[in-house]
């Protein structure tokens, strides 16, 4: 076989295949010859029929078969031979197919980058830290309050925060409009379910009051026949109801597992709860801020192959937080959208897969064990968990991946430059960014 490389255009190869047509008429036939045992033609008995017409009448066919397999192992024994390692899938192209001659295809795709790994010395870093004080715990017990909340009805002037059941007609020049109707629709005043003072609008009123708010929609609204328009919302008012939290005592203590100790107990184990959650969010903000500057000291040529594969990933993903929208096909959301998103990944993937390489990083047992057994703890039976992880290939490469990825940044955050920046509590688990594009709503589901 002989094969030669060429460079097209960045990390673009092109490899030109030449298998002896002898290596190919010898396999067309074997597999000619394999046919005629059991091919049955009309005149002949079963496994008699003669090789020239089996040839005759199957050759073709079987040539075309059999090339197509040739081609593809010899595209992989091509590859071996020269050392390359290809990104994505080849574009291959048969160039000379006649009988008795050697058979030649090209093969053209993308080869993966040589990647310079920087000095990790020379990368400077801030983690976020924290002491939690006793505030910080009266407003985690405060939000575990809401959380339990229940209503109760009372008779009296509706008050912010406080549930409303409603019914409303939404008009436009005294005609009703689409979406702009419901009867028995609970409302919480103040939430900014509906547009701009609607909830405003009901606040001092009582149960059995009937009255009209004009209002007008945000000019910068989804739909564009009531964007900017001037409405008037008629409303019945049916009920009020207050907010009530539970007390802070041994009943509520008991529902969050807390059997004896007290109060006392309690705290300790929201600030234990808290700790965890506070030491994850700032990890996580310095892996973040390791990745950022990763991304900026990398130059790297990117395959188009992996940007492609990541696009795609990235809208199956996208799909999914949209609710999985029925009949959509990902593929019509504009690459736009997460171009640059898709680049960043694939850049920091083949960083970080360098890593492991030099490094020759393998998961740690014991934290493969640890991650195993942690999120064993949520179920009844641990140790059936356990054992299954451990039972199952696949789930248990998913933990080993994730711990090697910690490994990763374990190694890289040790050799960088790394200060401590003490802040609050809430400013660590606070997340870094927040979509505020979403379009206002008569109500928003």
């Amino acid at each position: 076989m002989q094969v030669s490389v060429e460079t097209t255009e960045g990390l673009e190869i092109k490899m030109t295949i030449a298998v002896p047509g002898e290596r190919v008429d010898t396999a067309v036939n074997a597999r000619l010859q394999e046919a005629a045992k059991t091919v049955q033609l009309k005149g002949f008995r079963k496994g008699k029929v003669p090789f020239k017409v089996i040839k005759s009448k199957f050759g073709s066919g079987v040539r075309q078969e059999v090339v197509g397999e040739l081609m593809n192992q010899s595209y992989y024994e091509a590859l071996n031979q020269e050392s390359l390692k290809p990104a994505g899938q080849p574009r291959i192209e048969a160039t000379k197919l006649e009988e008795g001659e050697d058979l030649e295809f090209t093969a053209v795709f993308e080869v993966y980058p040589e990647i310079a790994i920087p000095d990790f010395a020379s990368i400077e870093l801030e983690r976020l830290t924290a002491e939690i004080g006793a505030g910080d715990v009266d407003e985690m017990i405060e939000t575990l309050r809401q959380q339990r909340q229940t209503w109760s009805e009372v008779e009296r002037e509706a008050a912010d925060q406080d549930t409303v059941n409603i019914d409303y007609v939404g008009k436009k020049g005294g005609e009703e409009f689409d979406g702009g109707k419901a009867d028995g629709s609970n409302l919480v005043l103040g939430s900014e379910r509906m547009i701009p003072g609607f909830e405003e609008g009901i606040v001092g009123k009582q149960a059995g009051d009937t009255f009209t708010l004009p209002l007008e929609f945000p000019k910068q609204y989804h739909n564009d026949e009531l964007a900017g328009q001037a409405v008037e919302f008629d409303i019945t008012l049916n009920s009020v109801s207050e907010q009530v939290l539970p007390e802070v005592d041994a009943e509520f203590f008991k529902s969050f597992g807390i059997e004896e100790g007290g109060e006392e107990a309690f705290r300790e184990e929201i600030t234990n709860n808290m700790t965890r959650e506070m030491n994850t969010a700032s990890r996580n903000k310095l892996k973040n801020r390791v990745m950022d500057a990763l991304d900026s000291v990398v130059e790297i040529t990117v395959p188009d192959a992996l940007i492609a594969a990541e696009l795609q990933q990235l809208k199956q993903q996208a799909m999914q937080q949209m609710g999985g929208a029925q009949n959509v096909d990902p593929s019509m959301l504009p690459d736009e959208l997460f171009q640059e998103q898709a680049k960043r990944r694939v850049v920091l993937g083949l960083v970080l897969g360098e890593v492991v390489q030099q490094q020759n990083l393998q998961a740690d047992p014991a934290k493969v064990r640890e991650s195993i057994e942690e999120l064993a703890s949520t179920y009844e039976s641990p140790d059936d968990v356990i054992n299954w992880y451990y039972s199952n290939k696949d789930e248990l490469a998913s933990i080993e991946s994730t711990v090697i990825e910690d490994q990763i940044f374990d190694y890289i955050i040790e050799a960088a430059q790394v200060s401590d920046k003490p802040v609050s509590y809430q400013e660590i688990i606070k997340p870094e960014s927040r979509a505020d594009n979403e379009p206002d709503d008569v109500e928003e589901d």
